[in-house]
């Protein structure tokens, strides 16, 4: 091969790799997920969160892609005993997301150890809470059972005033389910992790659809009041060219009024002198014959 054709191959071979490099140097971010740059195995910069392409350094630096949706634990059905020694199952969840990526990727890496993560705090948690109180306190959705009075205890003898008496509820189902997620939210961000209020995501998203369905609502109705105003200028222009269209136009809406109006069942008791008689006589009578024409 002479040297003519030596420059042609290394001229290729280095576009190549030139091509190469280059496509190594730009990389897309999806809108559901956010990329830490990592440099040699350690984060290097700010996490990307905003979708797009973006730009690496080739070879050297790696792309690690982590979900900015929300992401789903659910943990498996345990049997834990009450404070008053009952033991109840219990099938604990959890909705999360990721809200420090650069602390998630530091202390976890993945999801899978995320997962793992959930599972021993919210579960050490739950444990925890549920070894605290009576069973009664749990199953209830909230402290309704309250003690009787004292004015309705004046009159019981002494001894006797705590019979039958329910202990009162301090806490129910719903701030137990509180005081799990309080704590176990505190804990897990230092991991990067943030517990989502399930109750409140559903209350914002009912909020978000009324608003959707609102809007729409009052553009159709927009809409829909000037399409008839539009064309009920239009049916005026068109049936005030004479007389017989103005009336025929009366007709055709005093028409229509009783078709909203009145249903099958409906008996009507009404006058010769009253429009309606006069508009149904002259349409059942017999149209004039013109005169031949000469």
């Amino acid at each position: 091969m002479n040297a003519r054709g030596c420059l042609w191959l290394v001229s290729i071979v280095l576009v190549v790799v030139f091509l190469r490099a280059l496509q190594g140097c730009f990389f897309a971010v999806h809108q559901t997920e956010q990329v830490i740059i990592t440099q040699f195995g350690k984060p290097v910069g700010e996490p990307i969160t905003d979708p797009g392409l973006h730009f690496k350094l080739p070879i050297i630096q790696e792309v690690n892609r982590i979900d900015k949706r929300f992401l789903e634990w659910d943990g498996a059905p345990v049997a834990i005993p009450t404070r008053d020694k009952t033991y109840i199952h219990v099938d604990t969840f959890a909705r999360w997301r990721i809200n420090d990526a650069k602390t998630y990727f530091v202390r976890l890496r993945d999801e899978r150890s995320a997962q793992s993560r959930l599972e021993d705090i919210l579960g050490s948690e739950t444990r925890n809470a549920v070894a605290k109180h009576d069973l009664i306190e749990i199953v209830r959705i909230d402290k309704n059972r309250k003690p009787l009075r004292d004015e309705n205890l004046k009159n019981v003898p002494t001894g006797l005033g705590t019979i039958g008496v329910l202990p009162p509820i301090d806490y129910g189902r719903l701030k137990i389910e509180d005081e799990i997620k309080t704590k176990a939210a505190g804990k897990l961000s230092e991991f990067g992790i943030e517990l989502l209020d399930l109750r409140r995501i559903a209350g914002q998203k009912e909020r978000d659809l009324n608003e959707i369905q609102s809007t729409a609502y009052r553009q159709v109705q927009q809409i829909r009041g000037e399409s008839d105003a539009k064309a009920t200028e239009i049916y005026a222009h068109a049936y005030t060219q004479n007389p017989q269209a103005a009336e025929f136009y009366n007709f055709l809406k005093s028409m229509d009024t009783y078709r909203k109006v009145l249903t099958k069942d409906t008996t009507l008791v009404f006058s010769t002198d009253s429009d309606l008689f006069g508009l149904l006589k002259r349409a059942n009578a017999k149209p004039q014959t013109l005169p031949p024409a000469r």
